[in-house]
């Protein structure tokens, strides 16, 4: 393959990242997909999520864990299927079998079931000695209005209890959490959490084409933006780079044409 290297863009960290990560969310794709992802776009995935319970129904999924390895991609199991399995009684058996089926990562969120912070931050000390824990901040309730101190109150709390990663909640439609109904970015919230926490210890999710300009443009190409679409990948990795004219003007010197 001839790699281009005639443009200035700003300059990508290798893998394994602290920053600038790009986080997936997978909703059932097959091994298969998942090795046509990898093969376009594996340098610029760095977590790779499985989201909306798919993982209990999912045949493929031991195969397809397997191949992220070989690739060098983390592993998340989705936090609502966590979540489902603390209400029922059984999360420890849940968090046994992520461990022996190859996952790295788990997401612990209490955005759709019943559970108070406390309990939350208990479920992160059970998961953190086994897996790297990215914990979710904000619910998946579209009437729910986030307010900016407690979410701060709570991600500070959550890295306390031994999570790696805060998630801000934005689910995989762009329209709960830190964003409005319309998709657009609270920035309030944003900012709450940002001055807090840091934007290296945040995963921002950013379904959207116009959030994840959004967030480079505010915080430049190496902040973290999660549940990008497995179709995505590539055309985030060139927002990051300043190659879509939502970003150029941010790390391009354009020079006229003799």
């Amino acid at each position: 393959m001839i790699v281009p290297d005639f443009l200035s863009v700003p300059e990508r960290p290798a893998k394994p990242r602290q920053d600038g990560i790009t986080h997936v969310i997978d909703t059932g794709v097959t091994p298969a997909g998942a090795a046509d992802v990898l093969r376009a776009a594996g340098d610029a995935v760095d977590i790779w999520k499985t989201g909306w319970g798919t993982a209990y129904v999912d045949r493929g999924l031991e195969q397809k864990l397997a191949l992220l390895r070989e690739s060098g991609v983390a592993t998340c199991l989705g936090g609502t299927m966590l979540e489902i399995a603390w209400c029922q009684g059984v999360a420890d058996a849940c968090l046994d079998w992520a461990a022996a089926v190859g996952f790295t990562h788990v997401e612990v969120s209490r955005g759709t079931v019943a559970m108070d912070a406390a309990h939350k931050r208990a479920l992160i000390r059970r998961a953190a000695g086994r897996f790297v824990v990215l914990a979710e901040v904000g619910t998946k309730d579209p009437a729910d209005t986030p307010v900016p101190a407690l979410w701060r109150e709570e991600a500070l709390a959550d890295l306390g209890a031994g999570a790696a990663l805060v998630v801000a909640e934005g689910r995989q439609s762009g329209t709960v959490g830190i964003y409005d109904d319309a998709g657009a970015p609270r920035a309030g919230v944003v900012e709450e959490l940002a001055e807090a926490v840091g934007t290296d210890r945040i995963v921002f999710e950013a379904p959207r084409a116009a959030q994840q300009a959004w967030f480079i443009r505010r915080f430049g190409p190496r902040v973290n933006l999660g549940n990008v679409g497995l179709g995505e990948v590539l055309s985030v990795e060139t927002l990051r780079l300043g190659l879509r004219s939502d970003t150029a003007d941010l790390h391009a010197a354009v020079r006229p044409v003799p």
